[in-house]
């Protein structure tokens, strides 16, 4: 499957690689390339996952706090929206409305 990356997450993971190396320096890269790693999965896993909130499906991060809601529409995954799990799940909510 080919997978696209749309604006909100685009905005998303930029502003996880931002609280990340304001953190230390560095571990902004890591987060993104790990991030990016999980996105990349989903070419082969993608529609495998639990669809825990209306029609998005969520694959979770392996090595950090992120959940990666997408979608899957005639062979590609959008991903819609990468998400801090420890946020609260109504602002999750809200998040994902604009997807």
């Amino acid at each position: 499957m080919k997978i696209q990356i749309l604006d909100l997450a685009k905005e998303d993971l930029i502003e996880g690689y931002r609280f990340y190396e304001d953190r230390e320096a560095g571990l902004g890269g890591y987060f993104l390339t790990n991030l990016y790693t999980d996105i990349d999965s989903l070419a082969i896993l993608g529609g495998l996952h639990s669809k825990p909130y209306r029609h998005f499906h969520r694959a979770l991060s392996k090595r950090f706090p992120f959940a990666i809601f997408y979608t899957v529409d005639n062979g590609v995954v959008k991903v819609r929206a990468v998400v801090d799990c420890r946020r609260k799940p109504s602002w999750i909510r809200r998040h994902l409305g604009d997807a």
